[in-house]
């Protein structure tokens, strides 16, 4: 949808895939097939793959809250046409609800929780590299979003009254420290929805039991 869409506007065109954004709903697709795949097979689903869906869950949470909080504001109403609304919003939220129904119960270590931080930094490393080589991500820009100039008046560790505020490098640990929240956020909620399933099957049993008696 993106990469159809006009290229004069945000992220779209054929270099929509060079966007976190667009990488991290093509691995949740990718994820959620190969799950739905071994379900329909009646193979089992491993804990590797669970915190595979558990990472890529944190990436396309990244993606929705990047962009409300920060790019919208930025870009205006131009940001809310339908693609982007898609692919930042819809996306993120039905992946979010997927993971917290289908994770109940599966009982992720919470030392797994910084494995989040592996996309985001893969990707700031693409960035930076392809900041280094002069790729143009769009506009005749040579890095995908504002955060990740590292030319802009903060540089890498500065400060600044305007965009983008504070240097490439706080930008990425800010975000880095951000996921690790998120994802201890998703495993307490994940645990507690378990702790309530657990509950109801401990009383649909006596409940029975007092209406049989």
């Amino acid at each position: 949808m993106s990469a159809l869409n006009r290229t004069g506007e945000f992220m779209a065109g054929k270099k929509v895939f060079m966007y976190f954004t667009i990488q991290s709903n093509i691995a949740i697709a990718l994820i959620c097939m190969i799950g739905i795949y071994l379900l329909m097979r009646d193979k089992a689903v491993g804990n590797a793959w669970r915190i595979i869906k558990f990472v890529g869950t944190v990436a396309i949470t990244l993606t929705g809250v990047v962009f409300v909080a920060v790019l919208a504001p930025t870009l205006g109403a131009k940001a809310w046409n339908v693609h982007n609304t898609f692919t930042h919003v819809v996306v993120p939220i039905a992946a979010v609800a997927d993971f917290l129904v289908t994770t109940a119960g599966v009982g992720i270590k919470r030392r797994n929780v910084f494995f989040v931080i592996i996309p985001p930094l893969l990707y700031a490393i693409y960035a930076g590299i392809g900041y280094a080589a002069g790729w143009e991500f769009s506009g005749g820009t040579n890095y995908p979003y504002f955060f990740l100039d590292w030319g802009s008046p903060a540089g890498a560790f500065g400060f600044t009254k305007e965009l983008p505020y504070m240097g490439s490098a706080w930008w990425i640990l800010a975000l880095f420290f951000f996921l690790i929240i998120v994802g201890n956020c998703y495993l307490s909620i994940a645990d507690r929805l378990e702790r309530n399933n657990a509950k109801d099957h401990v009383r649909r049993p006596c409940l029975l039991k007092r209406s049989e008696g």
